[in-house]
């Protein structure tokens, strides 16, 4: 039945459901593969025209220096995916463990936390990593821990509101009767009913760090060289916007359609009916 799951998944999408799969998926395996796909080395400086258009050699056209961009965008693919993905990973599984810790223990934690949680969503979240970045500095384990920080408070507040509510369901009560520990139930009463909404906000997570990562690097303060994501391949190339060049839109077009597919997966995966296996009640 596990085997039969990602093909049942993928039929009980909507079309666009599908199509941001697909998307998805493509540039998840770009992040994995693109550095053995690139059709030229990554740093190949002169190998094209300043600037150049699509030809036989380079289909997405060069950069400021002659670099492909193709290769670039596939080699920046690691780092603007593999970032987002482990951060929003990250922010994920604190803000969740967190919550199900305040669900299940005594209120003072979950006074504390929720003061403490309240307190970061006061600062807008762009404006609290450009001060992190800008004390600490923009390395790629910096940059990582800077989206964490940011977004696990969003993540303990969706976590928590579904947790605070499953506690209370008579299921849970029936566990606590039975004289089982805390984390049984915290694992297995209240987490298997909260994996559908939380695969949801992960989803939303991973947009908004992708965004987020591109942003810095746009302004400088994310990657640095040698190393490139795709905002820093816009920020390379910006002075190239002003005559089309593909230099900075095809970079740009790689960040819309992970966004955007992701996104349209996201909606989907929301209304749809939860495939997994959850606890309903006894």
């Amino acid at each position: 039945m596990n085997i039969l799951l990602p093909v049942r998944l993928f039929q009980s999408l909507s079309i666009s459901g599908r199509l941001g799969l697909t998307v998805s998926a493509f540039w998840l395996l770009m992040a994995i593969f693109g550095n053995q796909l690139a059709p030229h080395n990554v740093e190949d400086i002169g190998g094209g025209p300043l600037f150049g258009g699509f030809t036989a050699d380079n289909w997405l056209g060069t950069d400021a220096l002659g670099r492909d961009i193709l290769s670039r965008i596939l080699y920046g693919a690691k780092f603007s995916i593999g970032l987002a993905l482990g951060a929003a990973l990250g922010a994920s599984l604190i803000g969740t463990l967190l919550a199900l810790l305040a669900a299940v223990t005594g209120r003072w934690l979950e006074e504390i936390l929720g003061r403490v949680n309240d307190a970061m969503l006061v600062l807008p979240g762009k404006v609290l990593s450009l001060m992190i970045v800008a004390v600490f500095g923009s390395s790629l384990p910096m940059l990582l821990l800077t989206a964490i920080f940011t977004y696990w408070p969003g993540a303990f507040r969706i976590a928590f509101a579904m947790a605070g509510s499953l506690r209370n369901m008579d299921y849970v009560r029936a566990s606590r009767l039975r004289g089982e520990s805390r984390w049984y139930i915290a694992i297995h009463d209240i987490l298997p009913n909260m994996v559908h909404p939380m695969l949801a906000d992960f989803g939303l997570r991973f947009v908004y760090i992708v965004l987020l990562l591109s942003g810095l690097s746009f302004l400088g303060l994310g990657v640095q060289p040698p190393y490139a994501d795709w905002g820093t391949l816009v920020r390379e190339n910006i002075q190239g916007l002003f005559d089309g060049s593909p230099a900075v839109l095809m970079p740009a077009l790689a960040i819309a359609s992970l966004t955007v597919g992701a996104n349209l997966f996201i909606d989907s995966l929301q209304q749809m009916r939860p495939l997994t296996l959850a606890k309903e009640g006894v």
